[in-house]
């Protein structure tokens, strides 16, 4: 089951990367992985065994996945999803059906009818009892109002809040109230005290407040939903080179073996005179193999840059203070310096950022690239070698029938 959970966080990064709206500034990739995150942590304290915990951390990658066909039935179409995933992965109807009714449980008044439905509950409504509830709750507001048309004003959405985690939610597992139960109730008593500090304002200050309240969200809140952009996206960059250097490490390995093997077993015996019609398929067998290494080397081998730039190079923009490689050799002072700059720069900051983002790309394109063209000349050295083997023996074969 570990190595589908695996397939399925490859799978659910690269659907809804493809897939999803990025109007969906609150239920994303970072949201899903949130939730598998809490999922995992609740599973441990309860001590799951592996079925269960597979089930739920497979339903927590795809439930909501059908946010990319349909908002008001996301549930079902998650459903659909990962039950086409789970039959392409031969897994058994039993089971499918278990993450699909895990997934259907995620449903907002839906009451849990066993632990584990208890549990994916509790871990897709994590962030009621975190710190960052103010800003995860704000990107939900930001997503209602851009997919729904819903416009809420400061003391509805606060009003909604306070019913919400007063009266509608509850976390149903043990573990789960003992770990968020009182970061919830800070969160809920800061709602009462926003709330009842709006009431006590006049109410011209009132609407002045809440209008630059909604200036100040149509400022922010984007932001927010770039920043969550990046970082993603970053991340995934660089789990996609964490894969092929994985790849080709294995490759290498395995090449390296394959020539350690024919030193020490084959060489060594051409030089009998009965062994001369190996010579050949020896030679194709070491170069295929040779340049399978050399390619996988060079599929992974860092490339520096000089790691120099003059303040002239920051104060013109050219400079990305993202990368290592640009700044490894300036001294402490500078950096900082050239960071501070940086920082108080937004347009420099969102330009380096998108550099970053645009050269990390162009090495991963390179690497798989090479690592593409690794593995067919290792596969065509395979079979030429092996052609080259079972002519060798024919011919000798027929040398020594003649004899």
């Amino acid at each position: 089951m570990e190595n589908l959970i695996i397939e399925a966080e490859k799978y659910v990064i690269q659907y809804l990367n493809e897939n999803l709206d990025n109007k969906f500034v609150y239920h994303n990739l970072s949201h899903t992985q949130d939730v598998v995150k809490k999922a995992n942590e609740l599973a441990k304290l309860i001590d799951l065994n592996e079925t269960d915990k597979s089930h739920l951390i497979l339903s927590a990658w795809f439930h909501d996945t059908g946010y990319t066909k349909d908002i008001e039935n996301h549930e079902a179409e998650s459903v659909k999803i990962a039950s086409n995933f789970l039959k392409e992965h031969n897994v058994p109807e039993n089971d499918i059906k278990n993450v699909s009714d895990l997934i259907l449980a995620t449903k907002m008044d839906y009451e849990p009818k066993n632990y584990l439905e208890k549990i994916i509950k509790d871990a897709d409504c994590a962030h009621i009892g975190s710190k960052n509830f103010d800003s995860v709750t704000e990107l939900l507001r930001k997503e209602w109002e851009i997919t729904c048309d819903k416009t809420l004003s400061e003391e509805e959405w606060l009003s909604m809040n306070i019913d919400f985690l007063s009266k509608n939610h509850r976390f149903y597992t043990n573990e789960a109230s003992a770990k968020w139960d009182k970061t919830k109730s800070k969160n809920l008593s800061q709602l009462l005290k926003t709330h009842n500090k709006l009431h006590k304002e006049s109410t011209k200050l009132k609407y002045k407040k809440e209008e630059l309240s909604l200036k100040k969200n149509k400022v922010e809140l984007p932001e927010r939903g770039i920043e969550t952009m990046f970082r993603v996206t970053l991340k995934n960059h660089i789990t996609l080179s964490n894969i092929a250097d994985t790849k080709a490490n294995i490759l290498l390995s395995v090449n390296a073996i394959i020539v350690s093997l024919v030193l020490s077993n084959l060489v060594s015996k051409l030089d009998n005179a009965s062994n001369h019609y190996l010579i050949v398929p020896t030679i194709i067998f070491v170069l295929f193999t040779v340049i399978s290494i050399v390619l996988s080397i060079l599929a992974t081998r860092p490339n520096v840059t000089s790691g120099k730039f003059t303040k002239e190079d920051v104060a013109n923009k050219k400079v990305n203070l993202l990368f290592f490689g640009n700044f490894h050799k300036m001294s402490l002072n500078d950096f900082e310096w050239a960071m501070g700059e940086m920082m108080q720069d937004k347009e420099y900051l969102y330009s380096s950022m998108k550099k970053d983002l645009y050269f990390l790309g162009l090495v991963l394109d390179k690497k798989y690239k090479i690592l593409r063209l690794t593995y067919s000349v290792f596969m065509l050295g395979i079979i030429v070698s092996v052609i080259a083997f079972a002519i060798a023996f024919q011919f000798f074969s027929g040398v020594t029938t003649l004899v």
